[in-house]
This record gives C-alpha cells, structure tokens and sequence, in this order.
C-alpha cells in the first residue's frame, strides 16, 4: 500500500487516498506505532467529495477518530497538492464542517471553523482553565511562570472534560505553550487547533491583537490571525518520505 509521511510543525501524519469510506482505526494503529510501524500522531485518508476537492477520515494513533485537526489539515492540502488531488486553493470536508486551505510552497494557511466558548473559570491544579472548541474540544490556561505542569496532571484534566490540555505563557517572541493529546495520549511538539484554542482565549482576554505568533513544544513559529471572527492559522509542512507497507495478512480494507 502506498502511502506519504507528512509532518507539520512536529505533528506528523501518514497520509493516503482511497476511493471509498471505511472503519480504518486498526489500520491507524499499525500505521502509527512507532515500533512495529511507520510511526506517527495520526493517519488521514483523502477521499472523493462531490462538493469539495475532498474530504477526510482522521484518526489519533490509538485508533479513535476527530472530527478536526490543524496541523493534520495543513498536511492534507499540501499531499492533495502534490497528488494532484486539489489546487493550490482548496476546500475541503472535515467532521467539524468545511476547511479552506491555501499553499504556498512548503507554508499552508487554512481557515478554521469558528472558535466557541464552552466554559470559563474552572479551576484546577492550580490554573484557571477555559473550554474552548475549534474543531475539538480544548481547554487552555495561562502560567504567570513557567509551563511545567506534569504530564499526569494534563492527562487527568484530559479524561475529566474529554478534551486536549493546552498550558500556555505570554513572552516576548509570542505566545509559547504545551499541549496533551487525547488519542495520542501524550504531550505532543504541536497541536493546531490547540495553538488557535490558546489564542482565541489571549485575543478574549486583551492580551493580543488580530495576529499572534504561537511557539509550541517543537519550538517552530506559526502565525495565527483573526479575520471577521474566522481564524487563519499559517506554518510550514514538510514531507518526510514515501512509504510502501506491506499489509499481507492483516484483517482490514484500504479502499
């Protein structure tokens, strides 16, 4: 089976297109081990849409599926791109509802779905959290210190809300933060809709403008906007390698 590894901003993805929609969560779990696999945070499959160039299955490394994931968007454009699957301006169908994507070389910007607060003020270990959903449910906070909350706090914070873990501080070059995964189950270098969940609650609260440069655990540098209350989220993506894995044996379709 042929397939492409893609990786944006430290998320990496193992991308392929097929012609018809299928339970793929066991496929994403061999996919994505990094031992017995190719190993990445997720797979994506593009498939035909009569209304958009495509539109995808997503799946985190365990097998679980979301309905929206940044980075993992800015991968899916640049591979349709380079398939000749979709131009360089395209739109298409995730669960959290239509993306819009534009690339520009190696850099991929996309429109997100509209931010919505979900809840503000809970208080736990010690941080003031706010429930923001950009595509996935995130809650995020900001430390007057550093980011150092352990990762078996984020991951209680994980499964009592169901929703990805964003630690996050104000400095000088942007906005630098932390992020725990559900579905990866671990602190990973980047999370898309996370970096716009953080800044939407820094834009809420006075503390930036229309734009902002997010610095996330791979310390690469994207830049977020807002335009009439659309987020816009821009990095680089890059493409690791080509893969051919041999499924022989294995009890699942890839068509």
């Amino acid at each position: 089976m042929y397939s492409a590894k893609y990786c944006a901003s430290g998320n990496d993805f193992i991308l392929f297109h097929a012609l018809k929609k299928s339970d793929r969560s066991a496929l994403a779990q061999i996919l994505c081990d990094r031992h017995r696999g190719i190993g990445a945070d997720g797979l994506i499959v593009l498939l035909p849409h009569s209304l958009f160039h495509f539109e995808w299955e997503f799946y985190n490394s365990d097998g679980s599926g979301a309905d929206m994931c940044g980075n993992g968007a800015r991968a899916a454009a640049l591979y349709a791109y380079h398939q000749g699957l979709a131009p360089k301006e395209q739109r298409f169908l995730t669960g959290a509802g239509p993306i819009s994507a534009t690339v520009e070389d190696k850099e991929v910007e996309i429109e997100l779905t509209e931010a919505s607060i979900l809840q503000k003020e809970i208080e736990r270990a010690g941080h003031t959290w706010w429930l923001i959903d950009t595509g996935v449910p995130h809650l995020v906070s900001f430390a007057a210190q550093g980011i150092d909350l352990d990762s078996a706090e984020l991951s209680k914070l994980r499964w009592e809300f169901n929703a990805n873990v964003n630690l996050a501080k104000l400095t000088p070059d942007g906005i630098a933060l932390r992020t725990f995964e559900r579905g990866v189950e671990a602190e990973t270098l980047a999370c898309g809709t996370g970096m716009a969940a953080t800044f939407w609650r820094a834009k809420e609260e006075g503390w930036v403008k229309e734009s902002a440069t997010l610095i996330p655990a791979s310390q690469e540098r994207l830049s977020l906007r807002i335009d009439k209350s659309k987020i816009f989220f821009k990095g680089k993506v890059n493409k690791v390698c080509d893969t051919i894995t041999s499924l022989e044996g294995l009890n699942f379709s890839t068509n």
